[in-house]
């Protein structure tokens, strides 16, 4: 390797001369309405120099909650016209950065929303806006189109992608681990991209492994890092190039021949030898590396700054009822004999699959039976629910997003809106379109998979869990008479937020829902309605959809319904409200079933927890895939 690419030799004694970024306050950009907290102000100087430098970008990984976002806008404002910046966000963040840059840049800022049925695929008309505004799922779905194409009647249809065509000031990667996994097609449309500048922004950089690092160091093309190269000769790839998958596009050596730099140097040691000899010099390697490319701080280093209030967390332990304890004994004692057999036979890494859906029952019990048991009513009906009285819809119709009504409550709801109010819809609050003279909707043309559960399953004798009440008892504790508290229940289940919806509208209280099938539209004004109604006392949210970059400071308690493998989903979730504007004391509830697979996954959660903060020897165990000791230790009585 030396031989054919000599100055890889020197590399980490060259990095080791590099000087560091000396941390300087820069001036308030000009048109920014929102005054920078000090150490933001540190974060727009730091991001300055870092594009002037060889690297051209690098990774702000501010803690969740310390304003990545409008460091960002500041560092956009530093230039306006520069050039279009691409921001490539999650879904269920691309309006809070509209609402966001509307809101502190005034006009300055010409923004383009690249998202819907309507948007444009003219590269042309794209770089005439600031900013444009779009989603990783669409990113990697133009990519794939233009790469592989999509199949027709006539054949294969590729279609060019507008958003690959423009040359970028500046690509802005926002929750930036969603491209941790380098192999996929959304990893591979990011790279694709072209820019004179990248960033990227995320709470958590790495979340399960230091492998995840290079993603962000093949986006950033971090030179030598992030590249491959050959021991045969002088070839060196930024791309991974071989066709025939026998011999390398570029030298015609064998796959064999070619190396990443970060796993030979960083990776491998640190998989061999753990926290020790060569992993211990590679792990120590690895933090000079980021100490040039990456500025992290938390809020208890500034918290002088940011004057946050204090964040509580606590976990609920409750216990099944006999009825729960017996049917979850059933399907423990059930999936423990399977998992045994696979153990005698040798076979556990070959039915991970498997394993993991025997897992998950459990975990669906330790929520509510019918997420098993799925007791559908007789002959696969479904029976429509009203979403307004919650009750079996009669002449139930269908708005244009999807929600059915009692023909009779939609009625006298639309005609309660008078004047020049346009009613909206009472599920997901965008403006209401409905025929009510429709024909009544048919039961049997609904499908029940998918459909609601509460469509699904016979809710006349419909019994509640340990779980559903734990949370209702929790709700009727912070309720006052004279001031409204509003609380975040994450779940990631979306039929176990349906059930909990239904539980709380009977129970008084008011609630929204967002999940991952509502359009961007929908997502923005089922946020707005929650934070501006006083009267809403509980958002609903799904874990996946909703868990990253929501700015939720209207409540001050989070409940978390189930426990996850990756304590770091969690550590997000929990700060959509510990963030800055938040003025009261926080409050995060683990629910938690204590005789069930939950507290073994809390003592796993923990015992990774403490392997991160000590070591890198969680690259081996990556809490995303649990290993067979991890499966063995959640079978244990």
């Amino acid at each position: 390797l030396y031989y054919y690419h000599g100055e890889l030799r020197n590399v980490w004694l060259e990095l080791g001369l590099r000087r560091n970024i000396t941390v300087k306050e820069d001036p308030q950009p000009p048109g920014l309405a929102l005054k920078l907290l000090p150490f933001q102000k540190e974060g727009l100087h730091w991001m300055r120099v870092q594009e002037k430098s060889a690297y051209k970008g690098g990774i702000l990984a501010d803690e969740m909650g310390m304003g990545k976002t409008i460091q960002t806008l500041a560092l956009i404002m530093t230039d306006p016209n520069a050039g279009p910046n691409l921001v490539v966000a999650p879904t269920v963040a691309l309006m809070q950065w509209k609402s966001e840059i509307e809101k502190y840049t005034g006009d300055a800022l010409k923004v383009y929303l690249f998202h819907g049925a309507s948007r444009s695929t003219d590269h042309k008309e794209l770089s005439k806006y600031n900013v444009i505004l779009t989603s990783y799922n669409l990113v990697e779905s133009v990519y794939r189109k233009q790469q592989t194409g999509y199949r027709r009647k006539n054949g294969i249809v590729k279609e060019d992608s507008g958003l690959h065509k423009v040359m970028y000031h500046r690509v802005i990667l926002d929750e930036a681990h969603n491209i941790k996994d380098r192999t996929s097609n959304t990893a591979k449309a990011v790279f694709a991209l072209k820019t004179k500048y990248k960033l990227c922004l995320s709470g958590t950089p790495l979340q399960n492994r230091i492998g995840e690092l290079f993603s962000l160091l093949r986006f950033l093309e971090i030179d030598p890092f992030a590249y491959y190269y050959c021991r045969k000769c002088p070839c060196k790839q930024l791309q991974w190039k071989f066709s025939n998958n026998r011999s390398c596009d570029s030298c015609g050596c064998s796959p064999m021949s070619h190396i990443s730099f970060f796993n030979y140097e960083c990776l491998k040691p640190i998989q061999r030898d753990g926290n020790t000899g060569a992993g211990k010099i590679a792990y120590n390697n690895i933090r000079h590396l980021l100490k040039h490319i990456m500025l992290r701080r938390t809020k208890n280093e500034r918290e002088d700054d940011l004057g946050l209030p204090n964040k509580v967390v606590r976990i609920r332990k409750d216990k099944f009822s006999e009825e729960e304890l017996d049917l979850y004994d059933s399907i423990f004692s059930d999936g423990k004999r399977k998992f045994e057999t696979y153990v005698s036979q040798g076979v556990v890494l070959n039915n991970y699959a498997n394993i993991f859906t025997l897992i998950t029952r459990m975990r669906q019990m330790a929520d509510h039976p019918d997420l098993v048991l799925r007791k559908h009513i007789e002959d696969g009906q479904v029976t429509l629910v009203c979403g307004i009285c919650d009750e079996e819809a009669e002449e139930a119709i269908k708005s244009k997003c999807h929600h059915t009504y009692c023909r009779d409550c939609v009625q006298r709801y639309v005609s309660g809106f008078c004047g020049n109010s346009a009613p909206e819809c009472p599920k997901c609050h965008i403006p209401l379109v409905i025929d009510l003279a429709a024909p009544a909707i048919e039961p049997d043309s609904y499908q029940p998979k998918r459909t609601s559960i509460v469509n699904r399953i016979d809710m006349t004798n419909w019994r509640s869990s340990t779980k559903i009440e734990a949370l209702c008892h929790e709700l009727y504790r912070l309720r006052r008479p004279y001031q409204t508290t509003k609380s975040i229940v994450f779940s990631q289940f979306t039929s176990m937020l349906q059930l909990i919806e239904w539980r709380l509208n009977h129970a008084g209280f008011k609630t929204v829902m967002l999940q991952g099938s509502m359009s961007p539209a929908q997502r923005d004004a089922t946020i707005k309605y929650f934070m501006t109604h006083v009267e809403v006392e509980v958002f609903l949210v799904s874990l996946k959809a909703g868990g990253v970059a929501l700015n939720l400071i209207e409540a001050n308690h989070v409940f978390l319904m189930e426990p996850w493998w990756n304590p770091s989903v969690e550590w997000q979730a929990a700060d959509r409200i510990h963030r800055i504007g938040q003025t009261r004391v926080c409050t995060v509830t683990r629910m938690v079933v204590d005789d069930s697979i939950e507290s073994r996954i809390i003592e796993l959660q923990e015992k990774k927890t403490r392997m991160i903060e000590a070591t890198v020897n969680a690259d081996q165990k990556a809490m995303e895939r649990l290993t067979a000791d991890d499966m063995r230790f959640l079978f244990q009585n």
